[in-house]
C-alpha cells in the first residue's frame, strides 16, 4: 500500500481507495505487514499489541501490531514479525516467490482476525485483496464459523491479477489449519495442490475484479487461469469496479517531481519535462524532435514483453527515442540492457523502481506502451491520459475499457488499441501513432481527448461501497 510498500498497481489502489471511502462510509482501517520496506521509512508507530499469537504449522508464531495515521486520520495497522517480513522484498526475489509464502501469509491473515478482537473492533467488512489475504474469508467461514464475534462481519474479495494464485503443495494445508473437508474441488483443492486465491473466491460474500471487461475475460479458459469454471459459477456475487487514479499525486498541474507543471490550457510546461528527460538519460539535443515512447510496467511477459521482444529492433529503427523504467524477469532485464548498449542515443533504459523518475517519464513522453497479453485494469494508461502522454495498448481488461482508438477523421479517441496478440500489430499500431504524430494539428486535439478523460476514484468508491452493502446483506 502507497505510501508504505509497492510492488505494482495494488498499492496505488490500496492507497488511494481508503481515501476516497473517507465520508462515504463510517470508519475505514488498514492492516498490512510490517516489511522491511516499511521499517527503513522510520513512522511514528504506537505499540498496539506485542504478544498476538497464532498457531502456523501447528507451531504457536508470536507477531506485535503497530498503529500508524495516514495525514486525514484513517488508521493504519501494521504487523511485525522479522522472521517473516524483514527481507529485502515483500513476496519473493527475481529468482522466484519466497518458499514460505504459505506460512508468511496464513500468520498475517489469523493475525488481522486476532487483532480485531484484541482491540474490540468488530468490522462489518473486511476487503480483502489478492492471495495474501485470501483466507480470512476461508477462515471466518471455517475455524471462525461460530465465533460470535465476527457473526455478522461480510468478506469483499478483489482479485486484481488471476495470474497470481498463492498455489503452495498439499502440505500447505497443514500450515494453514483449514479443515481437510475444504480440500475438495468446491473448497481450496487445485489439481492436487492447495490454491489460496480459490479459497478467496470460494468463501467470500462478493469477489470483484478492477475492470469491468476483466471481470468477463476470467470468466473464460483463455484468461481463466484454471479459475474460470468456479468463477462462472459465482458469477452473480462478482462485479467488475474500474480502478480510479489518484489526481492528487498523478496531475501534471500539481507534480512535485517534474520539471515544470502543465495542463490542458497550456502545454508549454510538456515540452520542458521532455527536455528534463532528454538530460536525465544523456540523450543528444537532436533527437528532442522525435517522439519519445516510455514504458513503465514489471517485466513480465502477462505485460507483452514477449511481443516487445520479438519487434524491439524494428522498433528502434523508427523515428523515436525508447524509455523504459521496470524490473522483472531476468531475461527481459538482459534484453533492455542489450538495446540501450545497441542503440545509446536513442534509448532511456533504467533497470528498477523509481518513483521520482516515473513521474517524469509520464510528463516528458509523447506516448506511452502497453501491449499486455492481459491487463486486470492498468493505471499507467489512465495516468498517461492526464499528462497528454498518449497510450498506445492491445484491448485488453482495463486498457479495453479506458482506451478509444482515435480517428483523425472524426476527431474521436484518446488513444490507440490493437486487438490481436500479435508483435506485427504492436508495429503496426505503433507506426499509427507515428502518422498521427506528424499532423501536428490532429495530434493536438487527440491530447485534448486525453487530458480531458476524468478517471477520479469519486465513482469507483461509490461502487465499492454498493459491493460492500451486498456483502453485509448476505449476511444478515
Amino acid at each position: 500500500m502507497v505510501p508504505f510498500a509497492k510492488t505494482g498497481g495494488l498499492a496505488d489502489v490500496a492507497g488511494a481507495l481508503p481515501l476516497a471511502l473517507k465520508g462515504l462510509i463510517k470508519d475505514v482501517r488498514i492492516i498490512l505487514p510490517l516489511y522491511q520496506e516499511v521499517k527503513k521509512k522510520k513512522l511514528p508507530l504506537i505499540t498496539l499489541a506485542q504478544d498476538i499469537r497464532v498457531n502456523v504449522k501447528g507451531e504457536i508464531a508470536v507477531g506485535s501490531a503497530y498503529q500508524t495515521d495516514l495525514d486525514d486520520g484513517i488508521r493504519v495497522y501494521l504487523i511485525e514479525n522479522d522472521k517473516y517480513y524483514d527481507r529485502d522484498k515483500l513476496y519473493g526475489t527475481p529468482k522466484g516467490d519466497y518458499p514460505d509464502n504459505a506460512e508468511r501469509f496464513t500468520f498475517f491473515c489469523k493475525t488481522v482476525l486476532n487483532l480485531c478482537r484484541k482491540i474490540n473492533f468488530q468490522p462489518d467488512v473486511i476487503h480483502c485483496h489478492d492471495w495474501q489475504t485470501a483466507l480470512i474469508p476461508a477462515f471466518l467461514k471455517t475455524i471462525y464459523k461460530n465465533d460470535q464475534f465476527f457473526a455478522k462481519t461480510g468478506t469483499v474479495f478483489t482479485i486484481h491479477n488471476i495470474g497470481y494464485q498463492g498455489l503452495f503443495e498439499k502440505e500447505a494445508m497443514e500450515i494453514t489449519g483449514l479443515p481437510w473437508e475444504t480440500f475438495v474441488m468446491d473448497g481450496v483443492e487445485f489439481y492436487g495442490k492447495v490454491n489460496l486465491l480459490k479459497a478467496g473466491i470460494v468463501y467470500s460474500e462478493v469477489i470483484n475484479t478492477v475492470s469491468k471487461k476483466y471481470s468477463e475475460e476470467i470468466q473464460t479458459p483463455e484468461y481463466g487461469f484454471g479459475l474460470d469454471g468456479i468463477l462462472r459459477y459465482r458469477q452473480q456475487d462478482l462485479f467488475g469496479v474500474l480502478n480510479g487514479v489518484d489526481y492528487s499525486e498523478w496531475n501534471p498541474e500539481k507534480d512535485r517531481f517534474i520539471a515544470e507543471r502543465y495542463g490542458l490550457k497550456n502545454l508549454t510546461g510538456k515540452k520542458q519535462c521532455k527536455f528534463d528527460l532528454l538530460k536525465e538519460f544523456k540523450i543528444p539535443i537532436e533527437f528532442r524532435k522525435y517522439p519519445f515512447m516510455g514504458v513503465i510496467s514489471r517485466l513480465a511477459d502477462q505485460k507483452g514483453f514477449d511481443l516487445l521482444a520479438e519487434v524491439i529492433n524494428d522498433l528502434m529503427k523508427l523515428d523515436l527515442v525508447f524509455i523504459l523504467l521496470g524490473t522483472g524477469d531476468q531475461q527481459y532485464q538482459d534484453l533492455f540492457s542489450l538495446i540501450a548498449q545497441k542503440f545509446p542515443d536513442k534509448t532511456g533504459i533504467k533497470i528498477g523502481f523509481d518513483n521520482v523518475l516515473a513521474h517524469k517519464i509520464e510528463a516528458g513522453c509523447d506516448m506511452f506502451l502497453m501491449p499486455s497479453r492481459y491487463e486486470p485494469c492498468g493505471l499507467n494508461q489512465m495516468y498517461s491520459l492526464k499528462y497528454g502522454t498518449i497510450p498506445i495498448v492491445r484491448a485488453t481488461g482495463g486498457l479495453d475499457d479506458t482506451i478509444e482508438n482515435f480517428n483523425a477523421k472524426t476527431g474521436k479517441g484518446n488513444g490507440f488499441k490493437f486487438h490481436s496478440y500479435s508483435s506485427q500489430e504492436l508495429l503496426n499500431k505503433v507506426n499509427e501513432a507515428l502518422a498521427v504524430y506528424s499532423d501536428q494539428k490532429a495530434w493536438q486535439k487527440l491530447t485534448q481527448n486525453a487530458m480531458s478523460a476524468d478517471f477520479s476514484w469519486k465513482v469507483s468508491a461509490r461502487e465499492y461501497v454498493s459491493l460492500y452493502e451486498k456483502a453485509l446483506n448476505k449476511k444478515q
